[in-house]
């Protein structure tokens, strides 16, 4: 039995990381080297000073859908 897969666009309405760091104001690439550094979401509040829901909220992005969430399939 053959199965049908659809073919989907290389597109998402997620904005990207970088876009949601930027947008409440967290540099991108140090945000990217905290994560690296394995700095818990409390350090890295501490240096942006910005709560640590939302380097949680970061974070989470970031471990589902990587630096964009571009996905598709041909």
């Amino acid at each position: 039995m053959e199965e049908y897969i659809r073919s989907r666009v290389p597109w998402s309405t997620e904005p990207s990381l970088k876009f949601k760091a930027e947008e409440v104001g967290v540099d991108f690439d140090d945000l990217i080297e905290g994560f690296k550094e394995g700095k818990s979401d409390a350090e890295m509040a501490g240096e942006f000073d910005v709560t640590e829901k939302l380097i949680y909220h970061l974070r989470d992005h970031f471990m589902r859908h990587g630096l964009g969430s571009i996905m598709g399939q041909d």
